[in-house]
């Protein structure tokens, strides 16, 4: 039986999946959400409906500070980072009590979840937010998600919420997570919409629309996108505007633009390593190590080692790089800056006179430590 035009094989089977999935999480953004005040409520309504056929869903949330904007008479966002803080902290409460209200309306309750980067950097954090949003979708809530930018600091200037969806979808277990926006899908580099989007297909230049309230792009939600997918879930980028459409996605309907499950997928702990973390220094490998490594399956020992860059203690991330700089993997040092750089390039006699009986199982990267292929 011949496929209807424009689908292949792989794009079914994908899709259909979608129509499996229970647990969800649902993206949407700030130009969404400031400028129409009934879009929690209409969202409220289409997942209580999905609810109530066995679904669950976590709702990531942007729109604090694009409310707070208004509420305290910015005629645009600013760029100052107090300025920033004080409109989270005015729009905030008001967001909050939207979805309240409009979950509430539908029988739901809806737990405001506040978050910034070290919540989930920190591992033990990490594993208390998965706990409590655990236990939230357990007792039937909707866990209602957004950047703590009241506190944050870096996270306002180079962190968006398609990002956090994407960290939290291991977090979570999430089977599909969509990212709502105002515009219908990823576009090719002829203008026409993406169905399926491999991790080889080329993209083209996307409008970027709502920018003077928003801080993220397609851009972002396409890297956004492929980090979720790596997680082990499905991702789909489609319309914020038109209606139904988190119901259409469920049902495996075309619309938007797909991205399927990695076949690299990680688990939770490595994607953590991979996307979570930001690398506090840079350990420079030689020719044989990178080619050792690269494989995934072999630990980083001294002798591979040429070099470091910057300050790093055990325990923290580091980037791997290969002699032109660039990036082979991730991962966690297992000793600091100081103690790599002495025992670089060195085995045997050398690094036993370094560091005693420690050096017979000195490792600067484990191999259950080390996410390779990015």
């Amino acid at each position: 039986m011949a496929l209807p035009d424009g689908l292949d094989a792989t794009m079914t089977d994908s899709r259909a999946f979608l129509s499996r999935a229970r647990r969800v999480i649902v993206k949407i953004g700030s130009s969404s959400l400031s400028v129409d005040d009934s879009a929690a409520a209409r969202l409220a309504e289409e997942v209580a409906g999905l609810v109530a056929k066995g679904y669950s869903f976590v709702i990531v949330t942007s729109g604090a500070i694009a409310i707070g904007c208004g509420r305290l008479g910015y005629r645009s966002r600013p760029k100052e980072m107090a300025r920033l803080q004080a409109a989270a902290a005015a729009g905030q409460s008001v967001l909050m009590r939207r979805y309240d209200e409009a979950f509430a309306e539908v029988g739901i309750t809806a737990a405001q979840v506040l978050l910034t980067h070290s919540d989930l950097a920190e591992r033990d954090r990490a594993n208390n937010a998965r706990q409590a949003l655990a236990a939230l979708l357990e007792a039937g809530a909707v866990p209602i998600i957004n950047e703590n930018d009241t506190v944050a600091t870096d996270e306002i200037r180079f962190g968006d919420n398609d990002q956090l969806a994407a960290m939290v979808a291991p977090l979570v277990g999430a089977e599909v997570v969509i990212l709502l926006t105002d515009v219908d899908a990823v576009l090719d580099d002829k203008g026409k919409r993406i169905a399926i989007l491999r991790e080889d297909t080329a993209i083209g230049t996307v409008e970027r629309r709502g920018e003077s309230v928003g801080t993220g792009g397609m851009a972002s939600k396409v890297n956004a996108a492929r980090k979720g997918a790596r997680s082990g879930a499905s991702v789909v980028i489609a319309s914020a505007r038109k209606p139904k459409t988190i119901s259409q996605v469920l049902s495996g309907a075309d619309i938007g633009t797909l991205i399927p499950v990695s076949p690299r997928a990680l688990r939770a702990r490595k994607h953590w390593i991979a996307y979570t973390l930001r690398p506090k220094g840079a350990v420079l490998l030689d020719a044989g190590a990178v080619k050792v490594v690269s494989g995934g399956k072999s630990s980083l020992l001294p002798v591979g080692v040429l070099g470091v860059r910057g300050d790093f203690h055990a325990g923290d991330a580091v980037s791997l790089v290969d002699s032109e700089g660039r990036e082979i993997g991730r991962g966690l040092s297992r000793l600091g800056a100081t103690e790599v750089a002495r025992s670089a390039g060195k085995k045997g006699e050398p690094l036993e006179q370094l560091f005693g009986e420690r050096a017979k199982d000195l490792v600067v990267v484990h191999k259950d430590d080390l996410v390779t292929d990015l």
